[in-house]
């Protein structure tokens, strides 16, 4: 649960959709207090008001609600909410690393770089180059 797993510990609303697996938005509209301590949200989760169980069964899987987003090069870590242009990233790094600090391309390949992911990430996606001929 939301990095933080002690019951006398306070989540606010943003952790507590992160361990319900839910928009915070949704947190917001259906009464989530701004604080709640990590047992309310272990209790909550565990014996789901009907709005929670409801949309837990139309949950898909198909889009996550929630990723982790992890510098390839130091290891930052974030939780995000995915956004619908984001393709498949081959790296996810801090903004403030260098291209030169990722692996080299192999001969045939090319990278692109998709600036504002998360609070401080670029994607990087490698792709193959069509062939010639």
């Amino acid at each position: 649960m939301a990095n933080n797993s002690s019951p006398r510990s306070s989540l606010n609303r943003r952790q507590v959709a992160q361990a319900l697996n839910i928009p915070p938005e949704m947190a917001a509209r259906n009464g989530i207090p701004s604080r709640m301590s990590a047992a309310e949200v272990a209790a909550l989760d565990a014996d789901p008001p009907a709005w929670l169980a409801q949309s837990r069964a139309n949950a898909t899987g198909k889009r996550p609600v929630w990723v982790e987003l992890r510098c390839y090069l130091c290891d930052f870590l974030e939780v995000a909410r995915p956004k619908k242009w984001w393709p498949d990233f081959t790296y996810v790094v801090c903004d403030f690393h260098g291209p030169a600090e990722l692996p080299q391309l192999a001969q045939g390949w090319r990278r692109s770089r998709y600036d504002g992911v998360g609070s401080r990430f670029v994607g990087i996606v490698d792709s193959q180059d069509p062939p010639t001929g």
